[in-house]
């Protein structure tokens, strides 16, 4: 479940970027200013808004410490200020005076880097507020930018499309076409995992682009070839460009927004929707999870920042939310459809669904007559597409109403088993379940916490099929 608590509406134009710390939310935006917010009862604080750009502020972030914020504007600067006051600290003229698009401190506090119009990334040192190093990216605007939470390296985004991995004395490490069309923002998972087959630590990213997409990265340390970057997969829902991106704290989560005007949250191990959030009235600019609290910021072209709480169980449970929901599909909302339809890969139907207010009722009244008719769905494998997923929910409230054996769940979600598989413990689980169980646990059983022998799963065919005879004695 995720609420809308509350909504801030003070800046008087575009709202570009929000940050946390752990007490505070900072905005900032067209409208030359930053704002800060106490995140007890989200009351400005008494000495914002900060003034001291002089064109549009583009992107404010806190540092870890806390003692910091720091924000960059069209004017070419990066001003920080005092966290705990609002003074001014220091102006940082970007080299080249060009607009600084993006700006990050490092997760020990000593760095900030800042990206700018014309390509060129600036290391500045935060004990001297002057320039450490700088160098510049191979084509277009610098518009991206995260840390690796150990410090070591950054990675950065570019109008262009590429991705480029930076370590601390800026040189860059590699280099990735990731969006075709541009990278619009980038954000490192701040929980590093260990391969325990190989003697690397890789950590997660998430880039989203002008292109409508979302991909998950791994970035790879590797004791002998230094640091690789390895596509891993795409996440689907939003109909338009993708604006913005993060993570939750814990990484389970990633949240974007879009010019489709809705915030999705994703569910990382799974790439599966948990929400879909759409009261923005324009487009989706920034959003960002606070580190210590159930809180989401999201800001928009409208000039307000959303916030949003949400419950910290149901979120971890990962597919928790989806499959709790499907035994009660009569009462979806149309909100619901449409996230469903995204989980279903049926993403492009959501506006001719919404627009023929399709609510849960609804959907399990469709049918190849309906779809074709009255929803001119002309093509006959788009109709069979979505009759197929319609009748797989049908199926699920069937056999929600009557329990089946617990044999036949699997023991890690206690879900039907779809695709049984037994592992060397000796035990039958969901493939999917446990193969993201070894990635997430390594090598203990789920059932003893013992190690795993192998990490060999095999198909149980019989299992399989009485599963199948079960179902359909269901369906009678």
């Amino acid at each position: 479940m995720v609420t809308l608590i509350h909504t801030l509406a003070d800046h008087s134009d575009d709202v570009n970027y929000c940050a946390f710390s752990s007490s505070c939310l900072a905005t900032c935006s067209l409208d030359k200013t930053v704002r800060v917010y106490s995140l007890k009862d989200f009351t400005e604080l008494p000495y914002s808004p900060l003034k001291g750009h002089t064109y549009a502020v583009h992107c404010c972030c806190f540092s870890p410490s806390g003692h910091f914020l720091a924000s960059c504007s069209t004017d070419g600067t990066s001003v920080v200020w005092d966290a705990g006051d609002g003074q001014m600290l220091a102006v940082l003229e970007q080299p080249s005076s060009s607009p600084v698009r993006v700006c990050r401190f490092s997760p020990d506090s000593t760095c900030l880097v800042s990206g700018a119009a014309d390509g060129s990334v600036v290391l500045w040192n935060i004990q001297s507020l002057k320039l450490y190093r700088s160098g510049n990216v191979k084509d277009g605007s610098l518009v991206a930018c995260a840390f690796a939470p150990s410090g070591n390296f950054f990675v950065t985004g570019s109008s262009c499309g590429d991705l480029a991995v930076w370590d601390d004395k800026m040189r860059c490490l590699c280099n990735e076409k990731a969006h075709d069309l541009g990278v619009t923002c980038c954000d490192i998972s701040s929980q590093p995992v260990s391969d325990g087959e190989h003697a690397f630590t890789y950590f997660q990213m998430a880039s989203c682009g002008q292109d409508n997409q979302i991909k998950l990265w791994l970035i790879l340390l590797e004791d002998s070839s230094g640091v690789g970057l390895k596509y891993k997969c795409t996440l689907n829902g939003h109909s338009a460009p993708v604006l913005a991106c993060a993570f939750s704290h814990d990484g389970r989560m990633l949240v974007s927004g879009s010019v489709d005007k809705c915030v999705i949250i994703h569910e990382t191990s799974t790439g599966n929707t948990l929400h879909m959030l759409s009261q923005h009235t324009r487009y989706v600019t920034t959003c960002a999870f606070a580190p210590c609290s159930p809180l989401l910021a999201t800001g928009s072209m409208d000039k307000t920042v959303n916030i949003w709480q949400f419950d910290l169980k149901q979120a971890s449970a990962g597919n928790a939310v989806e499959n709790e929901s499907k035994v009660d599909v009569e009462n979806w909302s149309e909100d619901d459809v449409s996230v469903w339809l995204c989980a279903q890969d049926l993403a492009d139907f959501i506006g001719l669904f919404k627009r023929n207010n399709i609510d849960g009722k609804e959907l399990l009244n469709l049918t190849k007559e309906s779809l074709a008719d009255e929803l001119k769905i002309e093509s006959l494998g788009l109709r069979n597409k979505v009759l197929q997923k319609i009748e797989a929910l049908r199926m699920d409230m069937r056999a929600a109403s009557v329990p089946a054996p617990d044999e036949f769940l699997c023991p890690i979600t206690r879900e039907l088993m779809k695709d049984p598989v037994i592992a060397a413990d000796g035990y039958s689980y969901e493939r999917e379940a446990m193969e993201n169980w070894i990635t997430n646990k390594r090598r203990s059983s789920p059932m003893t916490n013992l190690p795993l022998p192998s990490l060999m799963l095999t198909p149980n065919r019989t299992l399989k099929m009485a599963i199948s005879r079960w179902l359909e004695t269901q369906q009678k």
